[in-house]
């Protein structure tokens, strides 16, 4: 069943609801005609003969231009403290360095510092060889790899806190 059909079952239009409504009429005055633009004014200018020669041509793109030099400047100002933070940080890391390997040089003879590097790689040839086995054979997998990170973490903290016990018998130097 259609809309019309449902629509035709309902109740009829009265005279008045089935007339269409007036249409709105443009008034006429003669009001309107002052608004239009005197042509003496000054808010009419002239261009310049020179005009297609210049660099510039409008306000809009003189202001455009002298916000694209400002915001040149700010990323000139931005990287050059980009570059001193850089090479401050750059000096810190290089000093720290110099001196993690003074320490270890001064410390080179301490049994724990030589136990430690000896077991590192020791642990790590170890590791390394088992892995490179397990991956010949095809049988590494993430769940492999996953466990001995666990292993390995776990030895770590044995080793720091034996460490620590060890370092009361052998201080370090410092």
């Amino acid at each position: 069943m259609s809309y019309a059909d449902i629509a035709a079952k309902g109740p009829k239009q009265t005279p008045e609801e089935a007339r269409a409504h007036p249409v709105a009429q443009v008034e006429h005055t003669d009001d309107s005609v002052h608004s239009l633009i005197d042509v003496d004014s000054p808010h009419i200018s002239s261009v310049p003969s020179d005009f297609e020669s210049q660099s510039v041509k409008t306000d809009t793109q003189a202001e455009r231009i002298e916000r694209e030099e400002e915001a040149k400047e700010e990323a000139r100002k931005a990287a050059a403290q980009a570059k001193e933070k850089a090479e401050s940080a750059k000096d810190k890391a290089t000093a720290k360095a110099k001196r993690g390997g003074h320490l270890a040089k001064e410390n080179s003879d301490n049994p724990v510092v030589l136990g430690n590097a000896l077991t590192v790689g020791i642990l790590g040839t170890v590791l390394g060889v088992g892995a490179y086995r397990k991956y010949a054979r095809d049988e590494l997998t993430w769940k492999v790899v996953g466990a001995w990170a666990g292993v390995v973490g776990l030895f770590a903290v044995g080793d720091y806190y034996v460490s620590q016990y060890f370092f009361k018998q052998y201080p370090p130097k410092k």
